[in-house]
């Protein structure tokens, strides 16, 4: 056994794009707070590895294929999720997004075609989520949704990646408001250049990218961004919500 804490003993999260990166590292971290830990990915192999390693910190895990762009899948995600939790869903991290794949190109150039995908994925799948979850929802159930320090920088030649994000903090702010009648808060996580394995397929020298622009001259890490959403996720941020945290060392001061 070797969580670190109970602060979410009981409690069930779900955590989607789970099957890596930044999602293993959430998946993870919940686990080692004594989470039940649900990871859903349309990757459902690497899905499956995520589970493994959540289990094998002692947490009790579940893993299941999803598409978040369909209705459907998202409705048979949350009903399993709602059963491996006892009936309620504690707290949902809607991570699943197109990053790394993202043709960079300028306006007049991106393909129609990958506009909508990204915007299916990273905008759509969101709520769709949460749509399908909010019946399993609990009275002070937390939704942390992932944006981007793009949408404030205006990344060049990322027109649909940005817009897509930019997107997600307004999803936040009305889910805020609707959700709130039930004491439910939702608040969005917006990273800037984190070193996951998208990231490093990126760029070569991803570890010295953008670090002289920031307060804090090192790269940010998926321990950083998980931090927050362990913050917005405990009870120490029950009176927050429809908020955006900019995790960036220091890049962007909003």
């Amino acid at each position: 056994m070797l969580i670190r804490n109970d602060e979410g003993a009981g409690r069930t999260v779900l955590v989607t794009g789970a099957a890596g990166g930044l999602g293993r590292g959430f998946a993870l971290g919940f686990a080692e707070r004594g989470y039940r830990v649900a990871v859903a990915d349309i990757n459902a192999e690497g899905c499956a590895a995520t589970a493994k390693q959540v289990a094998e910190l002692g947490a009790e895990a579940w893993h299941g294929e999803v598409d978040v762009t369909s209705v459907e899948s998202t409705r048979q995600l949350a009903e399993s999720v709602a059963d491996f939790g006892g009936g309620r869903i504690d707290v949902v991290v809607n991570n699943a997004a197109i990053y790394g794949a993202v043709t960079r190109a300028p306006l007049e150039e991106v393909d129609p075609a990958e506009w909508d995908l990204v915007m299916g994925v990273n905008l759509k799948g969101p709520w769709l989520v949460v749509r399908a979850c909010s019946p399993h929802l609990p009275e002070d159930a937390r939704v942390i949704n992932l944006s981007s320090a793009t949408v404030y920088s205006g990344s060049e030649n990322w027109l649909h990646y940005v817009a897509s994000k930019s997107g997600v903090i307004a999803l936040t702010r009305v889910m805020a408001k609707e959700l709130g009648r039930r004491s439910i808060t939702v608040n969005a996580i917006a990273p800037g250049f984190t070193l996951t394995e998208a990231s490093y397929g990126l760029m070569e020298n991803a570890e010295q990218y953008g670090v002289d622009r920031g307060a804090l001259r090192r790269a940010g890490r998926p321990g950083d961004i998980v931090g927050a959403a362990l913050f917005l996720a405990g009870p120490d941020s029950a009176y927050i919500t429809g908020q955006t945290i900019v995790v960036d060392g220091g890049r962007q001061f909003i």
